[in-house]
Parts: C-alpha cells; sequence; structure tokens
C-alpha cells in the first residue's frame, strides 16, 4: 500500500514504506552555504557539514559530495532512506529554482536520484519556526522586556543573504508554519536620514524591498549611502568586514550602517508582530544578527519595535528575542520530518 498525503503542489516527493527510518538525512540551503547533517534514532543530530554553494554546480553534486564523506560513510549515510531539506527559497511544485543562487532541481528527479523513500523540500523560515518551540532557554537571548502570552501567533524574521518572515500560528494542540515571501515588501523609512538612504537606495533598484537594506547586501548598501551622504567614497568592503570593523571600534561608519540596520530591523519586526498579533513573541535568526552579540543588544533595535505611537503599549508587552542556537533550522527540519513521518505512519494503520 502507497501512503498519498498532500497535493501534487505541496513540495514533497512521495515513496513506499519501508526501509531503515533512521539515520534521517537532513539539510538548511542558503543562499550562501548548505549545512547537511544526519539525525539519529536518539534523536541526536551529528555529522554536521558546511559547504559553500558556489563550489558546487549543483544541490545533487553537494549531496553526492557529502555523502561520500568518510565521516559520514562511518555514520551509515548509506542506511538513509528519508531526507528533508529546507530551501532559501518560495516551494511550488516539483521544479525549483533559487533566487538568491544558481541551483536548480526536480524534488522527484532528486528523490529517485538518491534513492529516498521520502524527501520533503520546505521554506527555510518555515523550517526555522518550527524548531521556536524546540529551543531551549539557553539558545535564545531576550532583548528587552515583554512576557509571552502561551497559545498566541509567533513571529520570525532573520537576515542573511536575504530577509526571510515567518511565524507560527497555534491550531489543534500544534503549531503551523507560515510560508511567506515578506523579505520582499515595501521599505517603509521611520525618519529622514532612512529617507536619503532610501533614495540612495533608489538608485540602483526601482522597487526597494525590505530584504534590499535588511540582509548581507543591505548593510553593504546601507554603508555606501551613510558614506555618500558624508562626502567620502565608499571602501568596497563586504558585510562581514563591516561588522568586523564596528565591532573592533575600527570604523565609526562601519558602526553608524550596523546602528542603521538594526533600528530598521527593529521598525520590520514591530510592523510584523502588528501584522501577525504576535503576542508569544518576536524571534530574531539569520546569520547576522546573532553575530552582533552585545552590540545588537545595545542598538535601538529594541527602541525602535516599540517605537508605534498609539500601540507603543501593545508592543511593549511583546517579548523578542534573537536566536543563538548553533543549528536552529536543522532542529525544524527534523520536526517536520518527524511530523509527516508520524502522520504517514497512522495512514498506513487506518
Amino acid at each position: 500500500m502507497e501512503a498519498i498525503l498532500g497535493s501534487a503542489n505541496d513540495g514533497l516527493a512521495r515513496g513506499h514504506e519501508g526501509g531503515h527510518e533512521f539515520p534521517r538525512l537532513l539539510a538548511d540551503i542558503g543562499g550562501t552555504n548548505v549545512r547537511f547533517a544526519l539525525e539519529f534514532e536518539n534523536g541526536d543530530i551529528g555529522a554536521l557539514s558546511i559547504m559553500p554553494i558556489k563550489a558546487y554546480s549543483s544541490l545533487s553534486a553537494a549531496v553526492n559530495a557529502y555523502m561520500s564523506h568518510l565521516q559520514t560513510i562511518a555514520a551509515g549515510v548509506a542506511k538513509v532512506r528519508h531526507a528533508a531539506f529546507a530551501i532559501a527559497n518560495s516551494v511550488d511544485g516539483d521544479w525549483l529554482k533559487m533566487t538568491n543562487a544558481a541551483w536548480e532541481f526536480s524534488i522527484e528527479a532528486m528523490r529517485l536520484e538518491f534513492r529516498f523513500e521520502t524527501l520533503l523540500i520546505v521554506n527555510d523560515f518555515s523550517a526555522l519556526a518550527m524548531a521556536i518551540p524546540r529551543l531551549a532557554n539557553r539558545q535564545k537571548l531576550q532583548i528587552g522586556g515583554g512576557l509571552v502570552v502561551p497559545g498566541k501567533p509567533i513571529g520570525l524574521l532573520g537576515a542573511g543573504t536575504g530577509l526571510g518572515v515567518s511565524g507560527l500560528v497555534p491550531a489543534d494542540n500544534e503549531w503551523i508554519a507560515l510560508e511567506t515571501e515578506g523579505g520582499h515588501v515595501d521599505f517603509s523609512p521611520a525618519n529622514e536620514r532612512e529617507i536619503s538612504i532610501l533614495r540612495y537606495a533608489w538608485q540602483e533598484y526601482p522597487h526597494v524591498s525590505i530584504e534590499r537594506l535588511l540582509s548581507g547586501m543591505g548593510l553593504e548598501l546601507i554603508f555606501r549611502a551613510l558614506a555618500t551622504q558624508a562626502g567620502v567614497t565608499p571602501e568596497s568592503i563586504n558585510a562581514p568586514e563591516i561588522s568586523r570593523r564596528a565591532l573592533a571600534a575600527e570604523c565609526p561608519l562601519c558602526d553608524e550602517a550596523i546602528e542603521f540596520f538594526c533600528t530598521m530591523l527593529g521598525t520590520v519586526a514591530g510592523n510584523l508582530a502588528l501584522t501577525l498579533g504576535a503576542k508569544g513573541g518576536i524571534y530574531i535568526g539569520g546569520g547576522i544578527v546573532p553575530s552582533l552579540g552585545d552590540r545588537f543588544v545595545r542598538s535601538g533595535f529594541r527602541a525602535r519595535f516599540e517605537e508605534k505611537g498609539r500601540f507603543s503599549h501593545y508592543l511593549a508587552a511583546i517579548p523578542t528575542y534573537v536566536i543563538t542556537a548553533d543549528t536552529p533550522t536543522l532542529l525544524g527540519v527534523s520536526a517536520i520530518l518527524a511530523r509527516y513521518m508520524g502522520a504517514r505512519s497512522r495512514q498506513f494503520r487506518c
């Protein structure tokens, strides 16, 4: 008997029941790196490998390289029959073409190539959202005040190569993760300086989304805008170097760019909290903010988050957190695969 769950456009390739349950192959496919790992029966996630996307011509080539590692072979990768990949992209139908990377592929062809019985492909921020209920206190850092209201929606956003936006909505004692393209809504400046940055950005882009400013490339754009406005020829430096110089107190302009980045993120986070009614909290993931450490804590993020006029009191009650876990998206994609496997098992018992 074959279990059929979902529809033809649910981003799911299906196979037959049977085979090894563990280890399971997990992946977090970003715009810059892909992280592979194996999940074992005791719940441990190991054999982690971080691989640059540009080093591989395709996702298939990257999977082959990972499965050929001696460490991975020793961990039992040959037994893998079930896999789940989170990807920094919308998932709609069988054919996926990444927005911030050159990879494109068929989900079903991938499943057949590696003889997986199950292959789930899900949006990376939907997966990260599903990790939130699994986070321990040590894996998140609260910024400012506010208290979680149990059973209320949760918001999530995070800046890295792009800007991801998601959320969790409670339903029947479970969480439903939202798959959104919220990073592409219009940027909304909050003051004259931000208006001037927007004007600068318009010289490069006819449509300035929040991702154009709240991402790695966005931090670079903010730096260029501030340098130009200061009458300085901007250096050609990337986002990690801007952050490094700011944290090392080597470059006041870099630090100013970081401050604008953090306060702009506060505006977006506040908007998301109001849109979702996110009394369960707002969580910040991605690669940039966690790397800022105490600089983000000292920034104007939280003040800007609450700066919503008549609804400032509403937002002051909502807690905001930075996700500090090492591989949270893998936790989330594991949860999604476990839920699917459980549902499939119940289907077979019916």
